[in-house]
Order: C-alpha cells, then sequence, then structure tokens
C-alpha cells in the first residue's frame, strides 16, 4: 500500500511530529530499511547507543517503534513513511527481520482468534428471550416518551426554555432504561438547543417531529416496508450485526473520503467519515467507535482516495457503510463527478429524500461553482443562477473558505438540510481540500 506525502501528513498528531518526520526522511538516518507487501521496517539512529526498531503494518496501515514517544504515529513512523514514499527504490530488502516477523504474525493470529470467536455457537434460544425483553422494555419506554412529547405540543413551547438541564437528562435517562440510546441522544439534542437564537422554534419543532415520527413508527412496526423498519430500529438505538453484514456482496468502485470530523461522547470517539463513490455517483458515512487512548482500525483522512468496496446497511436510503476491503490509490480524475448544478437541484434530492426517510439525518452533496458571499450580515453560498443558501451559523472557516475561492466559484462539497448549509471540502486547482 503506497500513501502520498499528503496522506502521511494526515496521519500525523499534530504539527511538531510533522516537521520531526520530514527531517527523519532521509537515508542517512536509518541503518536499515526494507519494505514488502506487508510490511514497511527500518531502524533509525537516535541518541541511544541502539537504533529505534520501526514497522508499519501496510495492509491496514498501523505502527509499532520502540522509541519512548507516546505520540501515534511517532516522528519515526512518519519519517519512514515519507522516505518511502519519496525513494521507494531504496527499500529493496523483502526479507522481514525477526522483530518486524514477530510483530506481523501477532497481529495476523489476534484477527484470526477475533474470527473464530465470532463463529462460536450462539443460543439462539437464549439470544431470542433477550431480544424479546428489550422490545418491550422499548416498546414501554416508548409509551412514556410519547406522553412526554404529547405534553409539550399540548403545553405550548413559548415556556420550553425556561427548562433547566434535569427536564431533558430525565428523559434521556429513562431512554437509556429503556434500551432505546438513539432515543436518548434526540431528546438529548433538543436539550441542546440555542433558545437564544432568533427563530429556534422552527428547529426546535423540527427535531420534536423527528423523534415523533421515530416513536410512533415504531408501534406500528409491522405494519411498514421491511426497509423503513431497519431505519427505524436503527434510529431507536438497534444495532445490526455487522460480521452478518460484511458476508454480504458490496459497492466496489474509487471513493473519496470528502470528509472526517470526530466527537467526544463518554469516553468514547465517535469518527465519522463521509466517502463518495466516484465511479457510482453514491455517498456512504463509515462510522469508527474508539475507546480514548486507542486506535481505530481505519486510518482515513480528507482527500484519500480508496479502491474499496463498501456494504451499505439495509435502508430505504443507503447511507451508512462499513468497508469491507480496500487499498489506497494515489488518487483519480473527478472530472467525471456527477454534481449538483444548483440550489433547485439540491432541493429536488432532498424533496425525493425526505420522501422516502423523513427522519434521516443530514447526507453530504457535492454541488459545482458556488461562491460565497456576505449578504445582510450573514454569510450565504451563491449558486451559478444567483441563487443563495444560509451557510450554518456553527461553520467556523469562512475565511478559510474564502482564501480558496477568491471570489470564484468552487466546485464543493456541502452538508446540512433545508435552508442552511456548510461546506465540508472544495476542489482547488484540481485538488481536493477540507475546510
Amino acid at each position: 500500500m503506497q500513501l502520498t506525502e499528503d496522506q502521511i501528513y494526515a496521519l500525523a498528531p499534530d504539527e511538531a511530529s510533522k516537521k520531526s518526520g520530514r527531517d527523519l526522511a532521509a537515508a542517512a538516518k536509518w541503518v536499515t530499511k526494507g519494505m514488502n507487501r506487508l510490511a514497511l521496517w527500518g531502524e533509525c539512529q537516535g541518541s541511544g547507543s541502539k537504533p529505534y526498531q520501526t514497522q508499519v503494518d501496510l495492509t491496514v496501515i498501523a505502527f509499532k517503534c520502540s522509541c519512548p514517544s507516546r505520540k501515534f504515529p511517532c516522528k519515526h513512523g512518519l519519517g519512514l513513511l515519507l522516505l518511502c514514499a519519496r525513494q521507494p527504490e531504496l527499500f529493496t530488502d523483502q526479507d522481514m527481520p525477526a522483530w518486524v516477523n514477530d510483530w506481523i504474525s501477532k497481529r495476523s493470529d489476534r484477527e484470526e482468534k477475533k474470527a473464530e470467536k465470532t463463529e462460536k455457537t450462539i443460543d439462539e434460544a437464549a439470544q431470542a428471550k433477550r431480544q424479546q425483553s428489550r422490545e418491550q422494555r422499548v416498546g414501554a419506554g416508548i409509551s412514556e416518551l410519547l406522553i412526554w412529547i404529547k405534553d409539550i405540543v399540548r403545553n405550548g413551547i413559548l415556556t420550553i426554555p425556561e427548562k433547566d438541564g434535569n427536564y431533558w437528562d430525565n428523559m434521556a435517562r429513562r431512554m437509556i432504561d429503556a434500551q432505546a440510546s438513539g432515543l436518548a441522544a434526540m431528546v438529548k439534542n433538543l436539550g441542546v438547543t440555542n433558545f437564544w437564537n432568533e427563530g429556534w422554534q422552527s428547529g426546535f419543532m423540527d427535531k420534536l417531529l423527528h423523534l415523533y415520527l421515530v416513536a410512533e413508527s415504531y408501534q406500528h412496526l409491522h405494519n411498514i416496508n421491511p426497509l423503513l423498519q431497519q431505519d427505524v430500529r436503527s434510529a431507536i438505538g438497534f444495532t445490526f450485526n455487522q460480521d452478518e453484514l460484511k458476508k454480504q456482496t458490496g459497492v466496489t468502485g474509487t471513493w473519496l473520503v470528502i470528509g472526517k470530523e470526530a466527537r467526544d461522547e463518554q469516553q468514547i470517539i465517535v469518527e465519522q467519515n463521509w466517502l463518495y463513490n466516484l465511479s457510482g455517483n453514491q455517498y456512504a458515512l463509515v462510522l469508527q467507535f474508539i475507546a480514548r487512548g486507542q486506535v481505530g482500525q481505519l486510518s482515513l483522512s480528507a482527500g484519500m482516495y480508496l479502491d474499496a468496496e463498501l456494504v451499505y446497511f439495509p435502508s430505504v436510503v443507503p447511507y451508512r457503510a462499513i468497508i469491507k476491503n480496500h487499498i489506497i490509490t494515489k488518487g483519480a480524475s473527478t472530472l467525471d463527478m456527477k454534481t449538483f448544478a444548483d440550489w433547485s437541484q439540491v432541493a429536488e434530492q432532498e424533496t425525493e429524500l425526505n420522501s422516502r426517510l423523513p427522519f434521516r439525518n443530514a447526507m453530504p452533496l457535492v454541488v459545482t461553482a458556488l461562491k460565497p458571499i456576505q449578504y445582510q450580515k450573514q454569510w450565504w453560498l451563491q449558486d451559478q443562477e444567483g441563487c443563495l443558501c444560509r451557510i450554518a451559523s456553527d461553520f467556523k472557516n469562512i475565511w478559510q473558505l474564502m482564501a480558496l475561492s477568491g471570489g470564484q466559484p468552487l466546485t464543493m462539497t456541502i452538508i446540512g438540510k433545508e435552508n442552511e448549509y456548510r461546506p465540508l471540502g472544495v476542489w482547488h486547482q484540481n485538488n481536493y481540500k477540507t475546510i
């Protein structure tokens, strides 16, 4: 697996690591170096008597180094990757030394044991009993939630800003007790509405309506089509067996990582990776849940190209997916991408998707020729027809976007819904840049 320099720099934990890694990308710094299809390795002479042993698992891009650094990857791993990217002809040794072979073998053994564990026989009767018990708990919790929602509507929302945190936390905890984590998150999201914003009522009622639709749909689950059933269950918090999902045939193509964001949720890092299939005009969201202090199995960065097979979760609007297999490629032409020409086409697409799944999450879209402008003390994105759509208030990089635009329209990836979007990235001088 060969990475470009930009992709390698994207792996750096901070700017200092980038600089140190750049300094180490010199052949004279390395006592030994080698590479094969599984691993990249080298010994870098440091301040001690023994050189640091640095190794990279190329199948999934994982690092190990004998240096004392707590950064991941360390400067030695970055320097070794950069040297290989710049001068691959230096890495002629194909035979892994014992210290590399041991590490790769142990990683392979762990993966095999993990696979064996998943293949153990499951007590189907006990599993069915647990599932039935959970269904009952969820149903009871939703009955209480619907009463709570109707009380809000019955009493009106003028006094909602006066509610303290306990009002929202108590219902969210009730949903956790009911094993409906998705509903708990939606309740919490209601509570963090910015009630000081002009027009907060519209956004609040939109979120309340989505919560009601999901809860009410669960009570009529057997009367709707199977794919929509999966959407409702997923929104509530039921999970889908990803091992079973990986057995299915996925969608293959060249995928561009058009955005990456992470948020901290109670000691768990939730990483969102948005991908676009250049050969199939499809969008996908790949989630990764990482315990604090640990490293995720996937190492993706915005602007990275993958030749990959993705399998979508069952849905009437396929969007969330898992990566079944992939290799990182050097890039692909984006000239033949199917993009949206203006805001009217975006509105048509959003209307069609909402008719199929009215409580869906925001999805990214690629739109041609958008230009940031300021109008009535707000920032907007103007299409080639002169129509405007507001940039989301939480977008913080407007000046970076203005610098890239220079007053000219750009092909842009946006995410949002209805009348407010925020940019994720742009194509600038034939390169994709996140903002």
